[in-house]
């Protein structure tokens, strides 16, 4: 049985990629048992950690994309929030536009309808929108009207 090495980056970027996937497997999945959450909680939470001390910009931002929507799953209104603002507010502070943006206003506006608040998810929808835009890829453009279609007011 062979032992593979890693160095210290390699070992953060081969554990952010493995959470994120698993937290993506989860969030596919749909009905959850208890211990799933949590797991589910966990692994997004471990992946942004691993790109936190490694990734790029995009790669952090989109790490708390996942974790938002992984609290907007589960119904957690407030951690959604939290981590979709940072997420927003990473993509303003880097630049990040095209796909990235448009899900950085898309997760406060998921957010926000799952808190309750009609008119804050309605304002975000907006941006989210007008961030559609600037996708360059057509077929991004359509997975992320449907994404975004899918917010419940």
């Amino acid at each position: 049985m062979s032992e593979e090495k890693f160095n210290e980056a390699e070992w953060h970027r081969k554990n952010a990629v493995q959470a994120f996937n698993s937290t993506w497997d989860y969030m596919e999945k749909g009905k959850w048992t208890e211990d799933e959450k949590f797991e589910m909680i966990h692994t997004a939470h471990t992946s942004r950690y691993h790109w936190g001390k490694i990734g790029t910009p995009v790669n952090i931002q989109r790490g708390e994309w996942q974790i938002s929507r992984v609290y907007a799953l589960l119904g957690y209104p407030k951690s959604a929030l939290v981590h979709a603002k940072r997420c927003l507010n990473i993509s303003k502070d880097n630049e990040i536009g095209d796909f990235d943006m448009a899900f950085a206003n898309e997760a406060v506006a998921r957010a926000y309808a799952v808190m309750g608040d009609k008119q804050k998810a309605k304002e975000f929808i907006g941006y989210a929108k007008q961030a559609e835009l600037m996708i360059a890829k057509e077929e991004d453009r359509v997975y992320f009207a449907g994404e975004l279609a899918s917010i419940e007011i």
